[in-house]
């Protein structure tokens, strides 16, 4: 073999071999791509039915079945899982068995109390520090609320009442503050669906209120104290309305008198 013949062959080998290479990392980058698509895809769908309640408080998850529900590979549904246990939304256990996280109506006091507390201080906050910007942005998330209250999506309507009530935190200027409100704030999102099926089903109650536009008005003014009042009120209107909905009389419409119907039982005799 020439010295020209063994040098060219030398580099169709390196060739090649670079070729393979960057085929096996190619092959390598899409796994991972399909397998983040996949584990977003699980994600949001779960998600999904756990804020709307199709899958109740309790509820096993399974990694197994929800592979085969979703033909693909249990990675992706771990990854999925890890996510929304992060968020508060499912429960691991120590046993590798997963479950939709209990809603805790005993603690709803507590819940309440803390909800309040953070709303009043990201909200002054928000009325010393806001921009003409954030005042745009807060009119904005307050336009996409009413939008989706005049579409009846409860799952639009919690996504769009957290990111107006973000938006207020964001103005703030205390992260940390901010961090601990959107937790608290995520975690009631199932207990806000509920509100507002009970708010569109009431034949007193309304889904659409001033609320929002008035704490934007009381932050566009730099108003700390009427902007801490409106948040106040905001939650005790909120915390009302949900002790009202857990309270409801639905069996009022029956007659449930056994001396009336035995009354008429013994005139038709």
């Amino acid at each position: 073999m020439s010295i020209k013949t063994w040098i060219s062959s030398g580099f169709r080998r390196r060739a090649l071999c670079r070729g393979m290479r960057n085929m096996v990392e190619s092959q390598r980058l899409q796994q991972k791509h399909a397998k983040g698509r996949g584990a977003r895809f699980v994600y949001d769908e779960l998600k999904r039915e756990i804020l709307t309640l199709a899958l109740k408080p309790g509820s096993p998850l399974d990694e197994t079945s929800l592979s085969g529900r979703f033909a693909m590979s249990r990675s992706p549904v771990r990854e999925a899982l890890v996510r929304l246990s992060a968020e508060g939304l499912v429960v691991m256990l120590s046993n590798r068995s997963t479950l939709v996280a209990p809603i805790d109506f005993a603690g709803f006091p507590r819940y309440v109390e803390a909800l309040d507390f953070l709303q009043r201080i990201n909200t002054r906050l928000a009325a010393q520090n806001r921009t003409d910007g954030e005042i745009q942005t807060m009119s904005r998330m307050a336009n996409a609320f009413d939008n989706a209250c005049s579409e009846n999506d409860y799952l639009a309507m919690s996504a769009t009442n957290y990111d107006f009530h973000m938006a207020i935190a964001a103005a703030g200027r205390n992260p940390y503050l901010e961090r601990a409100y959107g937790q608290l704030l995520a975690e009631g999102r199932r207990i806000l669906h509920m509100h507002f099926e009970y708010l569109a089903a009431s034949a007193t109650e309304h889904l659409l209120s001033p609320d929002h536009y008035d704490m934007i008005d009381a932050i566009r003014a730099r108003d700390v104290l009427t902007a801490d009042k409106l948040a106040h009120n905001h939650t005790r209107h909120f915390h009302d309305r949900f002790v009202r909905f857990m309270s409801a009389n639905y069996s009022e419409d029956f007659d449930f008198d056994l001396s009336t119907r035995e009354r008429a039982i013994n005139t038709d005799t």
